[in-house]
């Protein structure tokens, strides 16, 4: 049906929906039965050209496929045939995302978002990756796309709602397009982009003198005051044309999943310290919520390879699982391998220049044609310094929505990111899938540069971590703010030796683990970052891991754990010598209807248990308090809500170890202890004070006076919101209101939610905006060598990202509930768990 046809349906599904939500399991029923043929049956024969032998596909009661074959070659093809037949939207969406191209499907709403990754270039990057992988990997990307292309041709006519809707028709896959979609994810790992923007924004509102009490390290490492004095001086308020458009399309890069998603746990258990006397491993990705997940889960059975785990619909990988003798998973180093540059800048003639060591030069020119959908192409340039491509030079303010930023003086804001020269990471993640041991595992991860891991991995007898990724020596400057370009002092002096990246293997304290937190040393022999996640997680693993013998049932109730290590902290600093009676003085000194408040809260919080279930209401009261003080202590100077430092300081809050939480640890010194819109100058009790009182108050106005119907879950909860919903404000009005219509058809929540960003099953929510939770462990996944079957695992979502299966959203209730499914090994349990239903591709004619 052509894509007029299918806009007009939309629209009469839209009246319908919103004129009664009554009408809207109807309306499901009939977008079911509409979209019905752009599901792929899970049974019968399938005649499929490009398969040398024929392959059976099964699939557990979750959907999960098991793909079975006769020679790998088969299991490559299949493998792209069924991720295709499950997230065909999400791979279309993820490879126009990469490649800059998302408004030739959904129109000038999302310009500023392809003008950004087209200043980016992964394109280059990818390019770069693919020439240097073996021929062996090429050939291999090559029959998985084949096997894409081969449903593609199929199901052309049959494309799932979001696809038809839109009116694009995909274009076939690349073998390319795979080593795309991989470095979109090793892009999205680059937390600091968003932090060095970040400090330019709070810079720009606070100066340098106060910059670094808003930016911390960790807990025990000193403020980088050293490293806001790059920017004294510089008169930045103003002077960066584009900045705010590129904070703003950072953070809608962002809300697709794609960048600074900052978290996941994994650890690996030693022999010694489980119940059977072999190893365990589990590993949860915390990434944004969203519908589908980004992992996808598949087994495969070959004769040359086995494998389950997660891989991403894309790539031709199981990226972190169990492969019958050997289990791996990752977490985020937090790796900081990009830096932003600051530019002066000039425009002479028909040519921009930037300053360098005291030399004007000419920008790099690189041209970029845009195609619009419903509009007519535009072609821009994008400027390069020697630093890389100038951010602003393609976003921003115009006289006309098409017409390029005129940078005729000021600042530029160039982003240097590591390159992949003679990197071979493709092929080093393949042999990790393919590892037999420990000691194996450890010679395939050496080999991986182009993205910055936690990798822990496991045989039965030996546990092991590596660091991956590829890390900036700086000549000077800690790369946490923007450096200044025209000054050589701070370039990069190459990278450092892989040989100084952390690694162990078979601990005396009998486990491994990491959780984004600083895993080295202040001082340790090479840089990996200066933007480190909260250190609760990694100290709840060390108290959970290093207590008794483990088994599978203590792995699953460390994932599910919502106790945060925080609240324990934040109590002894309410009792510290130097604060105690002074807050108590301060609560004294508050009006009688406040102090009341202040006392309640304050009893209450000393008696917590720091358990942040969804049900509690100490952990409501608690979540308050976390809220309000960040409130209390710095929108005075950084507000309102909607200005942009204020946001710039909540969203760096969702990245790495905060100001809000090092203020309330500690820091009785800082200036931001005042508030500014009162004559008196108050101190860090008084603002403590002040939050505790708040904190009821907050409480009150969300739920009411009632303290026993006062619950966490009421305040936090889960919303699973599909990429179609997250695109639709950047839709004509006429598209949104469609997509708004069925929303209820392609989301799925509100549920209550427990946790926060600092317990192990984490639910991270905007501190001091609101309490919505956007991240989440988005997988889980345990491997006890202990067990017949040592694998089980589950998604956040369901399996298919095409609403009208019925596995769009049957994941949801599993993930919640601690439903994991077994990936069975062992032939003859493989009926148990995948049944006898069988969909048969056959080689075609």
């Amino acid at each position: 049906m052509g894509s007029r046809r299918v806009s007009h349906s939309l629209k009469l599904i839209a009246a319908a929906t919103l004129a009664s939500s009554l009408f809207l399991s109807g309306c499901q029923s009939f977008l079911n039965s509409r979209y019905s043929s752009s599901v792929h049956p899970d049974q019968g024969i399938v005649r499929v050209q490009g398969l040398a032998q024929s392959v059976v596909v099964r699939r557990n009661p979750l959907g999960m496929p098991l793909i079975e074959t006769t020679t790998f070659h088969d299991a490559l093809f299949a493998m792209g045939y069924v991720h295709a037949s499950d997230r065909l939207s999400q791979m279309v969406g993820m490879r126009l995302l990469a490649e800059g191209r998302l408004a030739e499907m959904s129109g000038p709403g999302v310009l500023e978002i392809d003008r950004f990754m087209r200043a980016v270039n992964l394109k280059r990057s990818a390019e770069v990756l693919y020439k240097n992988a073996s021929p062996r990997m090429k050939k291999f990307f090559e029959v998985y796309a084949r096997g894409v292309n081969a449903y593609l041709f199929r199901y052309q006519d049959k494309l799932p709602m979001d696809l038809a809707a839109s009116g694009y028709r995909p274009a076939y896959w690349k073998p390319e397009d795979s080593v795309l979609v991989f470095t979109l994810l090793n892009f999205g790992l680059a937390v600091n982009l968003k932090e060095e923007i970040a400090a330019l924004t709070l810079n720009g509102k606070v100066g340098a003198d106060k910059l670094a009490w808003l930016l911390p390290t960790y807990p025990d490492e000193p403020l980088p005051f050293e490293e806001a004095e790059k920017l004294r001086g510089l008169n930045l308020d103003g002077q960066i044309p584009g900045l705010a458009a590129i904070d703003q399309a950072a953070g809608q890069v962002t809300a697709l999943n794609m960048l600074g998603v900052a978290a996941s746990n994994n650890w690996a258990i030693a022999p010694q310290r489980s119940t059977s006397g072999k190893s365990l491993l589990a590993n949860d990705t915390h990434l944004p919520l969203s519908m589908p997940s980004v992992w996808n889960y598949v087994q495969i059975r070959s004769p040359k390879f086995q494998a389950a785990g997660v891989s991403i619909a894309g790539v031709p990988a199981v990226v972190a699982g169990f492969n019958g003798k050997l289990a791996w998973g990752m977490t985020m180093v937090m790796g900081d391998n990009q830096d932003l540059f600051l530019e002066k800048v000039k425009r002479q003639g028909s040519r921009l220049y930037y300053l360098a060591d005291g030399k004007w030069q000419p920008a790099i020119e690189r041209q970029e044609t845009f195609f619009i959908k419903g509009q007519r192409p535009i072609r821009e340039t994008v400027f390069e310094t020697r630093h890389g491509p100038l951010l602003n030079s393609v976003l921003g303010e115009r006289k006309h929505p098409l017409q390029p930023l005129q940078l005729k003086s000021g600042y530029g804001l160039a982003l240097r990111t590591a390159q992949f020269e003679e990197d071979h990471s493709l092929d080093a993640f393949f042999d990790l899938s393919r590892a037999q041991s420990v000691d194996q595992a450890f010679e395939a991860t050496r080999e991986v540069r182009a993205m910055a891991l936690n990798l822990v991995f496991a045989d039965a007898q030996h546990i092991g971590w590596q660091v991956t990724g590829r890390f900036p020596n700086r000549k000077q400057g800690l790369g946490l703010m923007p450096s200044p370009g025209w000054d050589g002092a701070y370039d990069w002096d190459g990278y450092a030796d892989p040989m100084l990246h952390p690694y162990d293997q078979d601990p005396m304290q009998g486990w491994l683990g990491t959780a984004n937190h600083r895993t080295v040393p202040r001082g340790y022999g090479m840089q990996l970052s200066n933007s480190w996640f909260y250190p609760e997680r990694a100290e709840r693993i060390a108290q959970l891991a290093g207590a008794g013998k483990h088994d599978q049932r203590s792995m699953i109730a460390m994932q599910y754990d919502q106790t945060t290590p925080f609240a324990g902290k934040l109590q002894a600093m309410f009792d510290a010598p130097g604060m105690a009676q002074p807050l108590r003085q301060a609560i004294a000194a508050l009006p009688a209807a406040e102090r009341s408040k202040a006392e309640e809260t304050y009893k209450r919080l000393m008696a917590f248990d720091g358990r942040m279930s969804a049900t509690s209401a100490d952990a409501a009261l608690y979540g308050a308090f976390l809220h309000e003080s960040a409130r209390q202590t710095f929108l005075d100077e950084l507000g309102p809500d909607g200005n942009p430092a204020w946001q710039a300081l909540v969203e760096a809050a969702n990245d790495s170890y905060s100001a809000q939480a090092d203020h309330l640890l500690g820091r009785d010194d800082s200036p931001f202890w005042d508030d500014v819109h009162t004559a008196p100058k108050e101190d860090k009790p008084a603002i403590l004070a002040r939050t505790l009182a708040a904190a009821v108050t907050f409480v009150e106005s969300k739920l009411g006076a009632d303290r026993q119907a006062w619950q966490w879950g009421k305040l936090h909860q889960y919303t699973w919101t599909s990429n179609a919903t997250k695109m639709a404000p950047h839709l004509d009005a006429s598209e949104r209101s469609s997509i708004n219509a069925v929303q209820g058809y392609l989301d799925r929540g509100p549920y209550p939610a427990g946790g926060d960003h600092g317990t192990l099953n984490v639910a991270a929510y905007h501190w001091g905006q609101d309490f919505d939770t956007w991240l989440i462990p988005a997988m889980r996944m345990v491997v006890d060598f202990g067990r017949e079957e040592p694998m089980i695992g589950l998604n956040s979502s369901g399996q298919s990202g095409n609403p009208a299966s019925p596995h769009y959203a049957d994941g949801i209730d599993a993930w919640l509930k601690g439903g994991y499914m077994s990936f069975p090994f062992q032939s003859r349990n493989i009926d148990k768990v995948y049944g006898n239903k069988r969909l048969l591709l056959m080689p075609g004619k």
